[in-house]
């Protein structure tokens, strides 16, 4: 179903009192390829002619070709763009020259963490020696941590992990810091305000760990459209950065719907209560087959959303109201993966979300998404319809 047909069945609703207020088409947008000046190893070539990748986008051959000068980069491109591949190619083509060489990828959450080893396993399986990495978090067993230290050539983990894990404890990460050859902040607009100085402290105190062991690491930063990336992953790393914002990736054509609640009192000006709203609007498209993410703006609206639209479900298709889920933070690490791996494959229609699934996470074919409200910046309005 089309978006028109999809808005005609809402108009048709016997509910319906004109909540579709706007309609914004964005056209589609073909790809636009670069031209590599560098030749990777023939493991990476190899892989990626397996994965259907015998170019690069623009935006990918310009990061690598920067990364390659000794620079350090924020590619700075659209949510579905290709970003993992800009700091992945120049990583990858390093520990397959070097072996002794090292990476630590910094997520903000571990979900995306997980979505990212997820995107090496895939992609390094096809390598004839393998490669050796791991999500080092307070989800990682003490016997795999210690591994990891050891002899882990990538090391993907977040901030906090960094400051209260290794930083600390630096002695012990010695090789590995000696080593270090990139560091890599996926999603870096999200590390603005308190948050972000304090990030910005914690990256200090590696960079001169580094030195203190010998090594001077190259920042690959990835980051949602925004208005400032070289002054604000600047500021971050304390370090100068060459910006890649040009997006050589193809896009859809997409829709965005403007939808108001209806009022409940024109004295008062109260309108319908938007998780309310939410609900129908994620039940109607599951009920269509239409597979969706929708985002609230807090744990308990996420529960609600999940609870009405499964309600409304069981009274008219019962048969997909347990194929709809919520995500937060808060469930265990089990609960979370099952969730992530069923939304990848299919399994799932639709999961209720906090912005804990927001950042950049692969989530396969996905039809529709729901904002539940402004998500308080235009870059995370971006992520989540992205």
């Amino acid at each position: 179903m089309n978006t028109e047909g999809f808005l005609e069945r809402l108009r048709r609703h016997p509910s319906y009192r004109g909540e579709i207020v706007h309609v914004e088409r964005l056209p589609a947008r073909p790809a636009r390829y670069g031209r590599r000046k560098e030749t990777l190893h023939p493991a990476l070539e190899q892989a990626l002619a397996e994965q259907g990748i015998t170019r690069l986008y623009c935006h990918q051959a310009e990061a690598l070709h920067l990364v390659r000068e000794g620079k350090h980069v924020v590619v700075t491109t659209p949510t579905a763009s290709g970003k993992t591949l800009c700091y992945n190619l120049p990583v990858l083509d390093t520990l397959l020259q070097d072996p002794k060489a090292r990476a630590l990828y910094l997520f903000p959450t571990k979900a995306l963490a997980q979505d990212q080893l997820r995107v090496l396993e895939e992609l390094t399986s096809l390598f004839p020696s393998p490669i050796r990495f791991g999500c080092y978090d307070g989800d990682t067993p003490q016997e795999m941590r210690a591994r990891l230290r050891r002899r882990g050539q990538i090391l993907l983990t977040n901030p906090d992990m960094l400051h209260l894990g290794i930083l600390p404890n630096h002695t012990h990460w010695s090789h590995f810091l000696s080593s270090l050859r990139f560091v890599v902040l996926d999603e870096a607009h999200i590390y603005r305000g308190i948050f972000g100085s304090h990030v910005a402290g914690v990256l200090r105190r590696l960079r001169r760990l580094c030195r203190l062991y010998g090594s001077e690491p190259t920042f690959i930063a990835t980051s949602a459209t925004m208005a400032n990336p070289a002054e604000h992953v600047g500021t971050l790393t304390g370090l100068p950065v060459a910006v890649v914002e040009k997006d050589g990736a193809p896009s859809g054509s997409r829709d965005f719907v403007l939808w108001n609640p209806p009022l409940l009192s024109e004295a008062t000006g109260e309108r319908r209560s938007s998780a309310a709203e939410e609900a129908f609007l994620v039940a109607e498209l599951v009920s269509c087959g239409i597979r969706t993410l929708a985002f609230a703006r807090a744990r308990v609206v996420a529960e609600l959303v999940l609870r009405m639209a499964r309600e409304a479900l069981s009274r008219t298709h019962p048969e997909v109201a347990e194929r709809i889920r919520a995500y937060r933070a808060g469930y265990l690490p089990e609960e979370r993966r099952a969730i992530e791996r069923g939304l990848f494959r299919g399994e799932l229609i639709g999961v209720t979300a906090t912005n804990a699934l927001e950042l950049g996470i692969d989530v396969g074919d996905l039809d529709a998404t729901v904002l539940g409200g402004y998500p308080g910046s235009i870059a995370s309005t971006w992520q989540q319809a992205g």
